[in-house]
């Protein structure tokens, strides 16, 4: 079968009986198992997937199929599908089983969305290079000697090894936005409050956003178009109206591209990383594009604010991992000070201990 780039290459293959969804799946799950030592999925979803594309190759048929039968989708290990297990990738939640499922997962169900799988991600979303995950480190499939970025690094990997013509991450810091430049792919952020948290498991929850990878800016605007909007089990989500992101995709005669000064003037870069930003910059001038240098003197506080929020956030978000309501527990504690303390510290990785 061949590589598709988007959903609508998909679709007009459905269309012509080509190929069905069953086809599909079984494509994405022979590249999973030729791409097992990338070790990007934490669990594979086979037969669920597999009858699900049954489903909707039936809704096809039927002419009730909805906006996204065709694609399959991968789901980091911080998002809620209920019935199926939920770990953030961490010991603390060994065994741990979601009773519900997140919202935007449900939405892109509701369109007839395939999962196919669970995807590893650096433990409670903290990193920046899928290393810090309790299943072992995550490889790139650009260069497998180097990390595929973090902390939804899995996510951009299942998609650039081609196991999935999309996934969802989550992004604090950049946690879908680096590892998208690391592999390759396309990573969106929505702006926060866009999609709804409920169902993420939290990190630092006034930075939280899901995210989304793809292979086509017009699969991720569509994914967008779907999981954003209110929701009754959150209240922080924009109540703003759902714009019809799929249509607007059209560029402008003359692109404009703003670029922050100081990031290529930080004493910090490597002077190749430099060379190479103002060349793609050089470059996007010559093919018509207007780029403009903005001037952003606070950007030296941004790592060490974000330090300080977002930790003490996450101090919060953590303490209900206490060995007793769920998850991991100690074998052996005094009492039950003891055990409180001793299931946190063996079921905690160190990145998160550190933070």
């Amino acid at each position: 079968m061949k590589k598709y780039n988007s959903l609508q290459e998909i679709k007009t293959d459905l269309s012509e009986n080509t190929i069905t969804c069953q086809d599909l799946v079984k494509y994405y799950l022979s590249n999973i198992e030729s791409t097992k030592h990338l070790n990007a999925f934490l669990e594979v979803y086979e037969q669920e997937a597999l009858k699900k594309a049954f489903e909707v190759d039936h809704k096809i048929k039927a002419g009730t199929a909805g906006k996204l039968a065709g694609m399959v989708i991968g789901l980091k290990d911080v998002l809620a599908h209920q019935d199926h297990r939920l770990q953030a990738s961490s010991k603390i939640l060994e065994g741990f089983v979601s009773q519900f499922t997140a919202t935007a997962v449900k939405r892109l169900l509701d369109e007839d969305a395939i999962i196919i799988g669970r995807l590893s991600c650096d433990e409670f979303a903290m990193g920046s290079s899928n290393e810090n995950s309790a299943f072992g480190a995550v490889l790139n499939p650009v260069d497998e000697t180097r990390v595929p970025g973090g902390s939804s690094g899995a996510s951009a990997v299942a998609v650039a090894a081609d196991c999935c013509l999309t996934s969802l991450g989550s992004d604090t810091g950049g946690s879908v936005r680096q590892p998208a430049a690391f592999c390759g792919v396309i990573g969106l952020k929505p702006t926060y409050s866009r999609i709804s948290r409920f169902g993420l498991i939290a990190y630092a929850s006034s930075f939280d956003c899901i995210g989304i990878f793809g292979r086509s800016i017009s699969d991720v605007a569509l994914l967008l178009e779907i999981m954003v909007g209110s929701d009754e089990q959150d209240s922080t989500v924009s109540q703003l109206p759902v714009p019809a992101y799929s249509m607007m995709l059209q560029l402008p005669e003359k692109p404009r591209i703003a670029y922050i000064k100081e990031t290529v003037e930080s004493e910090g870069l490597s002077p190749e990383i430099k060379a190479r930003t103002l060349k793609s910059l050089q470059w996007l001038q010559t093919n018509g594009y207007e780029v403009t240098a903005v001037d952003f003197p606070l950007l030296k506080y941004m790592l060490p604010t974000y330090y300080i929020l977002t930790t003490a956030e996450a101090s919060s978000n953590l303490a209900r991992y206490d060995g007793v309501r769920y998850g991991y527990r100690t074998k052996n504690s005094l009492d039950l000070m003891d055990m409180y303390k001793k299931s946190r510290f063996e079921g905690f990785g160190e990145e998160v201990k550190r933070r």
